[in-house]
């Protein structure tokens, strides 16, 4: 009787458990309004990306030192080369670090 009475027990968690994940994806689904991603460089007009401005460039970079790719970023082909190639010569010149540990 107690195998029976757990077996019994057990599929009513399970079930109630469903049942909160059934209420939660009935309820709407929130939708996030994205921002539209703009390429920063044409927006400014900045023709030229530095690789000393050390700071400017910490900006696009993730925390481990990884350069962010455009889809995040929203920067166009042309000036996603020229941010990677700065980063690149800073790094090369010492001024930004190959790899970090929380960067920022």
């Amino acid at each position: 009787m107690s195998e029976e009475t757990t077996t019994t027990a057990a599929p009513a968690t399970a079930k109630g458990a469903g049942a909160n994940n059934e209420i939660r994806y009935l309820t709407p689904i929130a939708i996030e309004t994205k921002k539209e991603k703009y390429c920063r460089f044409k927006k400014l007009g900045i023709t030229y990306i530095d690789y000393k401005d050390a700071d400017f460039l910490l900006r696009l970079v993730n925390e481990q030192g990884k350069i962010l790719p455009r889809r995040l970023t929203g920067t166009s082909q042309k000036y996603q080369k020229k941010v990677a190639q700065a980063i690149k010569r800073s790094r090369h010149l010492a001024l930004m670090p190959y790899v970090a540990d929380m960067l920022k």
